[in-house]
């Protein structure tokens, strides 16, 4: 979900190619959670064709900012990694509803941490 807001903000702040996102996990899941696809849809967003896929800790710390979502055990030896942990209940399993809240709680962080580091941005 993340990955596809913070795509979402770079179009919509015309950012292009100044900015790469990468998407992954330590211990990916076999395929995107049909709960977590159900409630992106409501935003217009289509995580059905995405495949979760694992992300290596030399993937890592090439970036400026990892974004964790609380289930990670991640441990980056990289100093220049400005690692967020944003500690957020896993939405597997979870009732529509709760999905909704993950779901819209990151958005928020996404949307800050964009007017964090682009704040003159539209």
């Amino acid at each position: 979900m993340s990955a596809a807001f913070a795509e979402r903000e770079r179009d919509l702040r015309e950012l292009g190619d100044t900015l790469e996102i990468l998407t992954g996990g330590t211990h990916p899941a076999e395929h995107v959670h049909e709960e977590v696809i159900t409630v992106m849809q409501e935003r217009d967003i289509d995580l059905s064709d995405r495949t979760p896929r694992k992300v290596s800790t030399d993937e890592l710390e090439s970036c400026d900012v990892v974004a964790t979502m609380g289930c990670s055990t991640l441990e980056l030896d990289a100093e220049n990694v400005d690692v967020r942990d944003w500690a957020l209940d896993d939405p597997h399993g979870q009732d529509l509803d709760t999905v909704r809240e993950i779901r819209d709680d990151i958005e928020q962080r996404v949307k800050a941490l964009f007017d964090e580091f682009y704040p003159d941005e539209p």
